[in-house]
């Protein structure tokens, strides 16, 4: 094949790092002798001779996965540089998190519903539990790392050719198929602080002939914990010495009480924790920064040449996580309606106190246990009928979640628990610790239950329509036809007010979707190639909607080419957005309106995390997006290649909840607010405290980003030292505008991101360093002074991995590693005061340290 971006065969052989490559350099060197062999770019239906097409692609391959020393797929994509804010993993799972369990990757910083997740060019169901309530993302802790055989990254949009979510790009994951053989694999590592591990096992078992094959993968993976108690200056909420805030919580242990009217501190609190009128308590500890998780996925894949030109092919997945989540014991406030009675026999004022800030640690940590069953069955026809390509296919897939937390783990029942202070029986002052028969008293066991299908019917056809001016003018068209839905199920203890302090969310929606696409390729001379395309989507419960796309391709010389793309692209609103019910968040913020002027007496003034609850919008509409990329590739020689890309894109009508200050700005100075719900005040104060704040999702926003993509590729012969091969891939963000808002080098959005590596062989041996930079941005400032003000920077952050590799024999590789190997911390930040409360940017930053690793394959 004569592409402009190809790499050499001998820089191929070298390639085994993780930085993504183009798909020229993904190319099979062992069929270069197949070179007119017609085959489906992901961003693309119509198959093609020509690999590098008019929409950058970046390909992980097999051997980049294994070079990377990374064991689940998240890890690998939230290193790469396109990746942003919305990508998030079980890192920081908490008892308040609603996606616990679950990952999923955010190209560009849109999020990850922006980002359409594929496996094997075709849509899988959501996860049964939204993440941030009610954001719906493809759980990439689904796919089993052994499954892959390689990731394709378009960094463009793709709305055109696969409809709803390819806003900001599209993660294509393809499996390996066609072995024939045996491969073993496995992994253990850990960290080199906290005392954190991981353990990998696989096998990949393959065979067949010319007519058929069935390939079998299982997959292992299992970590433990990381406690916050384990992270020194990252696992405390007072951050006060290392020159943040101290974000304590106002409900402590012990706590405060409401007397007479009157704010009144439990006398036993601890002379290091007390505020003015308020016993602090320090969560940090407590929380579980990297969860434990276990995973064992199955997949066996089938094909079968039924005649001369038909195909018959299945694909079975299985796919078994469980997980934990948890935090800090439950907190409760004066909205939980608790008191003492006089007669108590602990209490000290020898009057009834209401309790105003409390929490129950000798109940124990909250702790929720996740498990998740997902099931796939892809089965479907492929062929040629004279020179036109077809594929059809059905699939069944369904995800299926349980949370529960049982007597042992701390949750707390607030009517059993006033029963027991009743009775006198449980002790609420002086942080004592009460006893176990009072425990199991108050407690309770919760169960959230989630699932989600997925049906759908689809098929294309591609092949030559005819030729103008001798040159062939392809066409691809095809139809797609799915049933969705999803039904997110609470405890009612939740739904009935007796549980505080941990979110929850209630949802149920269903819908139907049919669609249709056409794209034509068509050479307008021997170097000018035109790509258009247009999709009609029409769903049951908004409407429809048509997209179109256009691509401009030009081989200016034999090593110079130039890409162009545009397109429009949309995002329909997800079932848990559509379906939601009455669901609780929890948002740390200051009720400025009671605290005017911080003030330690003042207990309104304590660092406190209110109640917002969110319904459904059934009238939502979808999200509108258009995008261009314009680019070069420069084949400098054989060995040697750069690439370079402009990109755009924005995004209208988006779907977000009505930003919570702006609302408790203009409800929360009202007693009487129905938005901004009170307690009735206190003595002598005009606004009673918080309940809570009612808030929705609206099409309100909008989202613009641009950037820079750059990217080269050196290989070199070092002769008898053996062979050197050099890799940059660079992303530069120049604006992510939000709302009239540039976040660019702001709080989360660093502006700059690259990886580089360095992969040398030598008969039996290998090694690879890579390095990840991830640049400087501001901290945290609200929306309101982000461009009025600067703030204090956070430092950018390189990390080193290294990785060396034995083949003992032509059958068995040993290979020992490390990421992160000089242990660097997470860069500080003093953070938003909610999300981020222990001194680092947790959705830019990874505060696990040094991870060293060995990993043994043998294949026969």
């Amino acid at each position: 094949m004569n592409t402009p971006f190809r790499l050499s065969l001998c820089t191929l052989a070298l390639a085994a790092m993780y930085a993504p490559q183009s798909y020229a350099q993904a190319q099979d060197e062992a069929n270069a002798s197949q070179a007119d062999e017609r085959i489906q770019v992901t961003g693309s239906r119509i198959n093609r001779t020509d690999l590098e097409g008019a929409s950058p692609v970046d390909v992980i391959t097999r051997d980049d996965i294994d070079a990377s020393g990374f064991s689940n797929l998240q890890q690998l994509l939230e290193r790469m540089p396109a990746a942003g804010v919305g990508t998030f993993s079980t890192r920081g799972n908490s008892q308040d998190s609603t996606a616990n369990g679950g990952a999923a990757v955010s190209l560009r910083g849109f999020g990850a519903d922006a980002t359409l997740v594929l496996v094997n060019g075709r849509r899988v169901n959501v996860s049964a539990f939204a993440e941030g309530v009610a954001n719906s993302f493809v759980d990439i802790n689904t796919i089993p790392m052994a499954a892959i055989e390689r990731i394709d990254i378009l960094k463009d949009g793709a709305s055109a050719i696969y409809g709803s979510d390819a806003v900001a790009g599209v993660v294509n994951v393809i499996l390996r198929d066609d072995y024939v053989g045996t491969e073993l694999n496995v992994g253990y590592g850990g960290t080199t602080g906290p005392t954190y591990d991981e353990t990998t096992m696989s096998a990949v078992w393959g065979a067949g002939d010319d007519k058929s094959n069935t390939t079998v993968i299982l997959d292992y993976f299992k970590n433990s914990t990381i406690m916050g108690g384990e992270l020194g200056r990252n696992g405390t909420a007072n951050q006060a010495p290392y020159g943040g805030n101290d974000f304590r919580s106002s409900r402590g242990y012990p706590g405060n009480f409401i007397l007479n009217g009157q704010v009144v501190i439990d006398p036993g609190c601890p002379a290091e924790n007390a505020l003015g009128s308020t016993c602090v308590y320090d969560y940090g500890p407590h929380a579980m920064a990297l969860p434990p998780a276990e995973r064992l996925g199955a997949l066996v894949l089938m094909n079968r040449q039924l005649n001369s030109s038909i195909e018959g092919y299945m694909e079975l997945s299985a796919q078994h996580n469980t997980s934990m989540a948890g935090g800090a014991a439950t907190p409760l406030d004066l909205d939980a309606g608790l008191y003492v009675p006089a007669d108590h026999p602990n209490n000290p004022f020898g009057e009834r106190v209401d309790i105003n800030r409390y929490r129950t640690v000798d109940a124990g940590n909250r702790v929720w246990s996740i498990e998740s069953d997902t099931f796939r069955l892809v089965g479907g026809l492929r062929g040629m009928v004279g020179m036109w390509d077809w594929d059809v296919a059905v699939q069944k897939a369904r995800s299926r979640s349980i949370q529960t937390g049982d007597k042992s783990q701390g949750w707390v029942r607030t009517d059993f628990l006033q029963e027991e202070i009743n009775a006198g029986r449980y002790n609420p002052f002086g942080g004592v610790t009460n006893p176990q028969e009072v425990i199991d008293a108050i407690t309770t066991t919760l169960v959230r239950r989630g699932e989600s299908h997925l049906t759908a019917v689809d098929g294309h056809l591609s092949g030559e329509l005819f030729e103008m001016q001798g040159r062939p003018v392809m066409m691809a068209a095809g139809f797609e036809y799915r049933e969705e839905d999803v039904e997110d199920v609470p405890d009612d203890q939740f739904q009935r007010g007796l549980i505080f302090g941990t979110e929850s969310v209630s949802a149920a929606a269903e819908r139907d979707q049919w669609a249709a696409y056409v794209e034509f390729l068509a050479p307008i001379t021997d170097n000018l190639e035109l790509s258009v395309a247009a999709r009609h989507d029409d769903y049951s419960d908004f409407g429809s909607t048509t997209n179109p796309q256009v691509k401009l391709s030009w081989k200016a010389s034999d090593t110079l080419s130039f890409r162009a793309s545009y397109g429009e692209g949309f995002r329909a609103p997800s079932l848990a957005q559509i379906g939601l019910g009455p669901s609780q968040v929890s948002q740390f913020f200051l009720d400025s309106y009671r605290c005017p002027v911080i003030d330690p007496n003042n207990s309104a003034c304590a660092a406190t995390d209110y109640t917002i609850v969110f319904e459904g919008n059934p009238n939502l509409q979808p999200e509108t997006s258009e995008s261009w990329n314009i680019g070069a590739v420069w084949q400098v020689t054989q060995d040697w290649d750069i690439s370079a890309d402009v990109w755009s894109i924005t995004q209208d009508n988006k779907i977000d909840r009505n930003d919570f200050e702006a609302v408790y700005a203009a409800e929360c100075n009202d007693q009487n607010s129905t938005v901004c719900v009170r307690l009735a005040p206190l003595p002598g104060e005009t606004l009673g405290p918080l309940s809570e704040l009612r808030n929705s999702y609206i099409n309100i926003s909008s989202q613009e980003a641009s950037g820079i993509d750059f990217s080269t590729n050196y290989g070199m012969s070092l002769q008898d030292m053996g062979n050197l091969s050099l890799k940059l891939d660079w992303s530069y963000m120049t604006k992510f505008e939000k709302n009239g808002i540039d976040y660019a080098g702001e709080y989360n959005y660093p502006q700059h991101r690259w990886q580089a590596s360095a992969d040398w062989s030598r008969d039996n041996w290998g090694a690879t360093a890579s390095l990840t930079y991830i640049g400087e941005f501001e901290d945290y400032q609200a929306p309101q002074d982000v461009e009025a003000s600067e703030a204090r920077t956070v430092d950018a952050q390189t990390l080193l991995d290294l990785q060396l590799r034995y083949d003992v024999s032509a059958q068995m590789q040993l290979v020992i590693g490390g990421t992160n190997v000089l242990d660097d911390e997470p860069p500080f930040a003093i953070g938003d005061g909610d999300g981020d409360l222990y001194g680092y940017a947790s959705s830019v930053h990874n505060p696990r340290g040094a991870f060293l690793y060995g990993k043994v394959s043998y294949k026969f």
